[in-house]
């Protein structure tokens, strides 16, 4: 292996997160820091979207990519060891698949990447490759086969707004968790998962997100009220089900967040666990609604 390439790699190759600190803070989050950081990154999807919709095409791999990254050294953790190149191939292959045949052919390689990785693995004949190959597929299957959806989305008609549907819901959850939960947040949902998880935010995150949703699904895409109803209240379920399992994820891997690329935020992984939840239930919701 070249000296050049052994030096890049040395500085790209994944390894475990900082250990996890305590935080006293209600909000749960440095916001001079978190804020500007949303801002710029819903920014960033904004531009990508509104230039050319195959530049947001790019961002999601992009992003599928360093989730993958983070994830690999996150496992590193527990001594389990992905293997990061073929994992970045095959996300990349299924983002193009999808983007250029649909949803099903992205499928398609998806099971042979999870097929080709699995043989890889167990082929090293190390003493753990078994639960190597079996963590990477679990994350191949959470990060980027739920990404694809979100590249399904961007191939509909309508596709600006149905990628506002994608991500704002979930920072609609946020927003109305986070504002109802350091008011009036008493009653943890889930106290040994996720402390800072309230009932009441919940409740802010469900009136927050009939707002937004009431707005796009109505105002913008012309869906009947119900239609509104029935998005805010999924994309809450699934905002919240996906922090959950990404806080369960942490917690057993002993970690605060999957990676520090954004300022407030953690890791890309951390902002995006939610939308990649949603994605495929946004896709349920409005697909027979775009096509019809």
């Amino acid at each position: 292996m070249p000296a050049s390439f052994s030096s890049l790699w040395a500085r790209i190759s994944p390894r475990p997160p900082r250990p996890p600190e305590q935080s006293n803070s209600k909000a749960g989050r440095n916001l001079k820091a978190a804020v500007p950081t949303a801002l710029v990154l819903l920014a960033i999807v904004a531009l990508a979207v509104l230039v050319k919709i195959e530049f947001f095409v790019v961002v999601i791999a992009l992003a599928l990519c360093i989730g993958m990254w983070e994830v690999a050294g996150a496992f590193m953790t527990r001594d389990i060891h992905i293997s990061i190149f073929p994992l970045w191939i095959a996300t990349i292959a299924m983002v193009s698949a999808t983007w250029f045949g649909g949803l099903a052919v992205g499928l398609t390689v998806f099971l042979l990447s999870c097929g080709a990785i699995f043989i890889l693995r167990v082929r090293d004949g190390e003493k753990r490759s078994g639960w190597d190959a079996v963590a990477s597929i679990f994350a191949l299957g959470w990060i980027s086969m739920l990404g694809c959806f979100a590249v399904e989305l961007a191939s509909l008609p309508d596709a600006p707004w149905l990628v506002a549907l994608l991500i704002l819901m979930p920072v609609a959850n946020d927003t109305g968790g986070w504002a109802f939960g350091v008011l009036w947040g008493k009653h943890p949902m889930s106290p040994r998962i996720s402390p800072k998880k309230s009932w009441e935010g919940f409740a802010g995150s469900l009136v927050v997100a009939f707002v937004v949703a009431f707005v796009l699904v109505v105002v913008a895409l012309g869906k009947p009220w119900y239609l509104a109803v029935l998005v805010g209240a999924v994309a809450v379920a699934c905002a919240t089900l996906g922090d959950l399992s990404e806080s369960m994820l942490k917690r057993e891997l002993g970690v605060k967040d999957m990676g520090t690329i954004f300022p407030g935020h953690g890791g890309m992984l951390d902002r995006i666990d939610s939308i990649l939840m949603w994605a495929p239930f946004c896709w349920l919701i409005m697909y027979p609604t775009i096509v019809s």
